[in-house]
C-alpha cells in the first residue's frame, strides 16, 4: 500500500511539473514584453539605463532556460515572484484574493451536489413518469449552458426584472447567491448523469432482485442498498469538477465584478503580468491534482472492493 501510495504521489508530481512547464512555455510566446508595457511610457520618467536594471532585476534579461530553472526553484521554495503591475509580491496577492475564490468554489460545489442529488431522486420517483422523464433530461440541458451566459441571464432574471437579488450595493448574502448557482447549474449536471447511471446500473444487481422478493419497498433498496452502492463513483466526480469550479469561478467574479482570483487574472491578462498568471495557472492544478489524489486515497475507505491491493500481489 506504501509503494502505491508514493507511486500516486510522483505521478502527482509530474503533473505539476508538467502544467508548471506548459504554462511557463506559452506565458513565455506571448508578444511584447511585461517590464516595458509598464515602465516604458513616458510617463513613467524613466531613462533607457534604468528600465535595463529593472529587466534584470525582474529577470526579463536572461535566457529562456535559466528564467525556468529560477522560477521553478522559486516556485519549490514558495516564492512565486513579484507583480509587475503592482510591485508587491504574488503570494500577497493570492493570499488576498485566493479566500473568497476559494468560499464561492465550495458554497457552489456543496450547491451542485445537492441539485444532482435532488435530479436523482426525481429520476427514480414512483408513479410520475413526466418527473422522472424531466429530471432525466434536465442535465442534458445544464451542462449546455456556458456560465458566462447563464451569469448574465440570472443577472437580467432575478435581479432586473424581479427584484429579488440585487447587484448595485448587494448584502453579503446577495452578492454570493446569484454567482452561486451560475457556478452550480453546469457543475452538478455531469454529477446528476453519472449517479443516475450509477443507480440504474446497482438497481439491476443480483442483491438488488433478491431484496425485492423479500418484499422490500423501492424507496427502501434504494437507500439502504442502492445510494451507497452508487455514490462513491460520483464523489471521484464532485473531485475532479472541484478543479474545474476553480476555473469557472474565475470566469463568474468576471462576470459579476467580485473580487477574487477573477478580477486578478483579468487584470493580469490585461498587463501581462507574467509572474501572476504563471502562479494562478500552477495553484489551479496544484488544486485539481491534490483533490483529485485526496480522492484516490479516500476511495477505498468509501468502497472496500477498491481497497488497494498489497505489493506484489496478483
Amino acid at each position: 500500500m506504501t509503494r502505491q501510495v508514493a507511486q500516486k504521489l510522483g505521478q502527482a508530481l509530474l503533473v505539476l511539473l508538467a502544467a508548471f512547464t506548459v504554462a511557463f512555455v506559452l506565458l513565455q510566446a506571448l508578444p511584447g514584453d511585461a517590464v516595458l508595457i509598464k515602465f516604458l511610457g513616458s510617463e513613467m520618467g524613466l531613462t533607457a539605463e534604468q528600465i535595463a536594471e529593472l529587466r534584470i532585476a525582474y529577470g526579463a534579461d536572461a535566457p529562456v532556460w535559466e528564467q525556468y530553472l529560477h522560477t521553478l526553484g522559486n516556485f519549490l521554495r514558495g516564492d512565486f515572484g513579484y507583480s509587475i503591475r503592482s510591485g508587491v509580491p504574488v503570494a500577497q496577492l493570492l493570499a488576498e484574493n485566493l479566500p473568497s475564490t476559494l468560499w464561492l468554489a465550495l458554497l457552489a460545489l456543496t450547491a451542485a451536489c445537492l441539485l444532482a442529488l435532488v435530479l436523482a431522486l426525481l429520476s427514480q420517483l414512483e408513479g410520475f413518469g413526466w418527473v422522472r422523464g424531466l429530471a432525466r433530461s434536465m442535465p442534458s440541458l445544464f451542462v449546455a449552458v456556458p456560465v458566462f451566459w447563464l451569469g448574465i441571464m440570472l443577472i437580467q432574471v432575478f435581479s432586473f426584472q424581479l427584484g429579488l437579488v440585487s447587484v448595485i450595493a448587494p448584502e453579503p448574502w446577495e452578492e454570493l447567491v446569484l454567482p452561486v448557482a451560475t457556478l452550480a447549474v453546469p457543475i452538478s449536471a455531469p454529477m446528476a448523469q453519472v449517479l443516475i447511471r450509477n443507480i440504474d446500473a446497482v438497481f439491476g444487481e443480483p442483491f438488488v432482485a433478491v431484496a425485492r422478493a423479500k418484499g422490500a419497498r423501492h424507496q427502501w433498496v434504494l437507500w439502504r442498498h442502492v445510494f451507497r452502492n452508487a455514490l462513491p463513483a460520483t464523489l471521484t466526480m464532485a473531485g475532479v469538477l472541484f478543479g474545474e469550479l476553480l476555473g469557472g469561478a474565475v470566469v463568474t467574479e468576471t462576470v459579476f465584478g467580485l473580487g477574487g482570483l477573477g478580477g486578478m487574472t483579468q487584470q493580469a491578462v490585461a498587463n501581462q503580468d507574467v509572474a501572476v498568471l504563471q502562479a494562478i495557472v500552477v495553484l489551479s492544478a496544484f488544486a485539481f491534482v491534490a483533490i483529485s489524489l485526496l480522492i484516490d486515497l479516500l476511495m477505498p475507505l468509501l468502497d472496500p472492493r477498491l481497497a488497494l491491493r498489497p505489493a506484489g500481489a496478483s
